[in-house]
């Protein structure tokens, strides 16, 4: 019996619909699987996502295939991080890294890709054209993997990590001219239709300047209406909306997508309305990464890697090698000091996505086989899988020169002050400097070997070394001084190794910075001189001044303050007592408990 007309269509599309709801959950379950194990073992979770597709992938379990089709979507999730990124970029700061973005970022792609492209011509055999393309498509190194790592780990505002972005985004722009240079090169017949160099140069420029009049006259006001609406529901729609036009208005006109998504982020960079952006956009642009680095490992053609495994390996070692002593000397030219520029170096010495695409071009124009293009993929793959592991290399190599070194001095160099300030971040710096204004002679101690250099560039000498070390104290001199401070983060203060700080050292008082209330009640019981959670003064102080601000008198607001010490000093005293975070948790100011006339805690009216 014959279907019913349109039944074999509709059958077709449950079928397509079940395949992708299955191909969905099993990269799902995959990425959770994998980055969950490679998160454990502190290899990062790009190297989990691109395992975890090989191993789905149509070259091992074959669980899941159209990788091209995954990774053509997924790169939507570049777009959503450059956004992200230009959100956090107002207009000077753009104009500050000048230098970086158009000096350091344009030596960098020339250098390596004219090097890449002599070792593509003279050791692997290709065409000087077919070398060329590959070389400058292998200098480009991956904004989806570094720019991630640098804001997770929170260096993208340290002086290698501003570089690094300067040198991502110049490659970004550098999409275009290199797509040029291909089509150039190309030896496929021209297309008539195809727009020449000159005309991309100045649709990039006007679509740029377009886009900085449509968001300061159009998406800027447009946001404030949103936001007058209070509708969470459109404020998602419109983030979205501003990303996706921005890139789809490059892409009609040839363009890169992702300096589109940067150009939108930049205009509303000094929008009000910015931190909702990056929350709202934030999700979809992790979900669409992982996709987009899952299907990286899909494509990863493990039999081009089994027939000809020392070529991929000893390729990725070239590139790798190759990138991260140029960019590392470039670094240095550029003011870095010396473990700032390697750690930029291995940090951009993969390959990048986008070389994906350009080799996907340069195969169009006939300039490298598919054979080609496979094998390099690969490379690329195992170049950026290389990332994590070089990180955690410099990583070790820092802190061992650092011990070992005579350049960060120990404390044993040290004039020997009253008072050792451990923890030189933004706490120990208050601390540090109200001392001094007193001529208080002060020993400063930090085991961050970057801020330490940082610290030097003010004026401040901070030794190296880990404050907690009995041993590195005592050099330090604590054996005389009269104060100990300890200002560094609570995973450095445990209640045992204060404990034995005290212990050792019983003239000195002991002051600390506790974390929190439960890190508070940890360190109940020591002997020590004081210990304050680390946001509690400037709580009280916002809450006083809104008060003050909000029409209370300054003797409102004061008592106020004085109450809550009270009641905040009992429940912590009750907590650490009994161990229970919830002890005395009824004197606490509710909705329906306030202050009373007598400057007490009491139930407040019904009704008032």
């Amino acid at each position: 019996m014959a279907a019913p007309a349109g039944g074999g269509e509709e059958g077709g599309a449950h079928a397509f619909t079940g395949e992708l709801i299955m191909d969905g959950a099993i990269m799902l379950g995959a990425a959770l699987l994998f980055v969950t194990l490679f998160r454990r073992l502190g290899l990062g979770a790009t190297l989990g996502y691109i395992v975890g597709g090989a191993m789905i992938g149509p070259f091992v379990l074959g669980l899941v295939g159209n990788a091209e089709n995954i990774m053509s979507i997924s790169e939507f999730g570049i777009a959503l991080l450059l956004f992200i990124v230009g959100l956090e970029l107002n207009p000077s700061r753009l104009w500050r890294l000048r230098r970086d973005i158009f000096g350091l970022g344009v030596v960098q792609v020339i250098s390596c890709g004219l090097a890449l492209s002599a070792l593509a011509h003279y050791v692997m055999g290709f065409s000087w054209q077919a070398g060329l393309a590959i070389g400058m498509s292998l200098s480009l190194s991956s904004t989806a993997q570094v720019l991630p790592m640098l804001r997770s780990t929170g260096e993208l505002h340290k002086p290698h990590g501003e570089r690094a972005f300067s040198v991502l985004l110049l490659q970004d722009i550098s999409i275009v001219p290199l797509l040029t240079l291909i089509a150039a090169l190309s030896r496929a017949p021209a297309d008539p239709n195809a727009p020449g160099g000159v005309t991309l140069a100045l649709y990039t420029v006007g679509a740029i300047i377009g886009l900085i009049v449509i968001g300061r006259f159009v998406i800027n006001p447009f946001f404030r209406i949103i936001g007058r609406l209070g509708e969470r529901e459109l404020f998602v729609v419109a983030a979205l909306f501003t990303v996706v036009g921005a890139a789809a208005l490059m892409s009609w006109l040839g363009l890169s997508t992702a300096l589109g998504a940067f150009v939108a982020g930049v205009m509303l960079a000094e929008s009000p309305y910015r931190h909702e952006l990056e929350s709202d956009v934030e999700p979809f642009r992790s979900i669409l990464l992982g996709f987009f680095f899952l299907s990286v490992g899909m494509m990863l053609d493990l039999g081009v890697i089994a027939a000809r495994p020392g070529t991929v390996l000893l390729a990725a070692i070239g590139i790798v090698v190759v990138k991260a002593i140029m960019i590392t000397g470039l670094g240095r030219a550029f003011g870095l000091n010396m473990f700032g520029a390697l750690r930029l170096g291995l940090l951009l010495s993969q390959a990048g996505e986008f070389g994906f695409v350009l080799l996907a071009q340069s195969m169009q124009a006939q300039l490298v086989s598919p054979e080609g293009v496979s094998l390099f993929g690969a490379v690329i793959t195992l170049t950026m899988a290389s990332t994590p592991f070089l990180m955690m290399l410099i990583d070790w190599l820092e802190v061992r020169y650092a011990e070992g070194s005579g350049e960060r001095e120990g404390p044993e160099a040290a004039p020997k002050g009253q008072v050792i300030v451990v923890g030189y971040g933004r706490f120990g710096q208050t601390v540090s400097q109200m001392l001094m204004a007193k001529k208080i002679g002060v020993t400063l101690v930090d085991k961050n070997a970057e801020l330490i250099d940082l610290a030097e560039e003010f004026g401040f000498k901070v030794y190296y070394g880990d404050g907690m070390r009995l041993d590195l104290l005592r050099t330090a001199g604590a054996e005389n001084a009269r104060a100990i401070l300890f200002c560094n983060d609570r995973e450095d203060i445990s209640n045992e190794r204060l404990e034995a700080v005290a212990e050792a050292f019983p003239q000195a008082a002991i002051m600390v910075r506790s974390y929190d209330r439960r890190h508070s009640m940890d360190l109940d019981g020591l002997d020590l001189a004081f210990c304050i959670r680390e946001l509690f003064e400037s709580a009280v102080l916002m809450g006083k001044a809104a008060l003050t601000e909000l029409g209370f008198s300054q003797d409102d607001a004061e008592r106020v303050e004085r109450e809550y010490r009270s009641l905040d000093a009992e429940r912590l005293e009750r907590q650490s007592e009994t161990g229970d975070l919830h002890a005395a948790k009824d004197r606490m100011f509710k909705d329906d408990q306030a202050m009373g006339e007598d400057g007490k805690l009491e139930p407040r009216e019904e009704g008032a």
